[in-house]
């Protein structure tokens, strides 16, 4: 004799829905985030450095018809004034921004550094430019 162990088929759909395995991932990531968020809200890890002072005086955006004077500080920290081939002091360059400040219409001062040159004679040039009266500048830089 043949049986048929074959369950019958029933026409309604499972409701049985296994959560168990959902609610242990949620803890599991709840305990996760609560230990990583305290070590995320601590105090990023930085070097400390000493950062040069220079005035703060808010930027003008430059005209179509500006004049342009370009300021280069090169890798050995030489200042040069308009793109010329021999090196200034900063005293010579106090006296040509003073001199440009005099003009009716200021020219927009261009800020070159070099990569390499120490951030502090950058900053140099910024407080002399500022403490000249020329409020408008740019700082040149290289795009990557």
């Amino acid at each position: 004799m043949a049986r048929n162990f074959r369950r019958p088929h029933s026409v309604q759909p499972i409701a049985d829905l296994n959560v168990t395995n959902l609610i242990d991932l949620g803890f599991m990531l709840l305990i996760i985030f609560m230990v990583a968020t305290p070590l995320i809200n601590q105090q990023e890890q930085t070097t400390r450095v000493n950062l040069p002072s220079i005035a703060k005086v808010p930027e003008q955006k430059p005209d179509k018809d500006d004049r342009f004077v370009a300021i280069s500080v090169d890798a050995s920290g030489r200042y040069f004034l308009e793109n010329s081939g021999t090196p200034s002091t900063l005293a010579e360059l106090r006296t040509r921004l003073r001199r440009f400040a005099a003009e009716p219409k200021p020219p927009v001062i261009r800020i070159r550094g070099d990569g390499k040159v120490s951030y502090e004679k950058v900053a140099e040039v910024f407080g002399e430019v500022q403490s000249a009266g020329l409020t408008r500048f740019t700082i040149d830089s290289q795009g990557k």
